[in-house]
């Protein structure tokens, strides 16, 4: 593990000062068609304060699982499209100290729970997984994408001035304290056929570029990703490489003009996924 953002003496508010010692976890789940997946991971989660369940208009009978399977759980239908937007509505609805983004399609390990958790704990406000650092690994990347991974995040550490291993990871947990300066799009009224700026799959690459920005202290934690239990991912190499290199180059300009990209996303369309 390696703090590689700012000094404690530079955050930008006090109130990270005051966290306590015994954090409530908040889980967020971002879901969409994932019943088959649920069964399985939902029986791993560790006992916490909380676990948001967001599903994205699934037909697989993704909500009727989840209440079965884990009855305690706060299930919620995302208010746009797309991955970042139901991050953004779990986020919103989290009353826990600490939110830790979970992944449904199995590929996250819920024992690496308190290893996050630990690293907020002894004084991270962002604890980043990276299968890079020693004691990570993944069951599933392919060369490709090792290689354009090292890339993208070459190219970010230099813009951002950060130290990143694993840009393109989303298995990351934070103090909810910070949600503020993250300045993600809000959950808002309803509307399905839209996407903000940060509703996409974008959203784990933003967050990375923002937190390097926010002169918050940001941890690695080592992690091991694991195969997708059912299904098959909807990833592309080149397709989403492209977009995280723009969502790296936006990003940077965004300190000088905040962008307001708002599309219309017809159903079927690959923005909608």
């Amino acid at each position: 593990m390696r703090i590689f953002s700012a000094p404690r003496s530079s955050s930008p508010s006090s109130f990270f000062d005051s966290r306590p010692r015994t954090p409530r976890i908040s889980i967020v789940i971002p879901t969409r068609n994932e019943a088959r997946n649920l069964e399985v991971i939902l029986t791993t989660l560790p006992p916490v304060h909380e676990v948001i369940i967001v599903d994205g208009h699934s037909v697989d009978g993704t909500l009727d699982t989840a209440h079965r399977v884990l009855p305690s759980a706060i299930t919620l239908t995302q208010t746009r499209r797309g991955k970042g937007n139901a991050l953004s509505c779990g986020f919103e609805r989290a009353t826990g100290d600490i939110i830790v983004m979970f992944d449904a399609d199995g590929s996250a390990d819920a024992r690496e729970i308190p290893r996050f958790v630990d690293s907020l704990t002894a004084g991270a406000d962002f604890a980043k997984g990276s299968r890079f650092r020693a004691g990570g690994g993944s069951e599933d990347i392919t060369r490709l994408r090792t290689a354009g991974n090292a890339v993208l995040s070459g190219i970010a550490n230099i813009l951002l001035r950060a130290r990143f291993t694993d840009l393109c990871y989303g298995y990351n947990a934070f103090w909810r304290d910070i949600l503020p300066i993250l300045d993600l799009p809000a959950a808002g009224e309803p509307a399905p056929h839209l996407m903000n700026w940060g509703d996409g799959f974008e959203i784990e690459t933003l967050l990375n570029c923002r937190v390097a920005r926010a002169g918050i202290v940001v941890e690695e934690v080592p992690s091991i990703e694991l195969n997708r239990i059912h299904g098959v991912s909807n990833l592309n190499a080149v397709s989403d490489g492209l977009r995280v290199l723009r969502t790296i180059l936006v990003e940077t300009r965004r300190r000088y003009q905040p962008p307001a990209v708002i599309a219309e996303v017809e159903p079927g369309s690959a923005l909608a996924a």
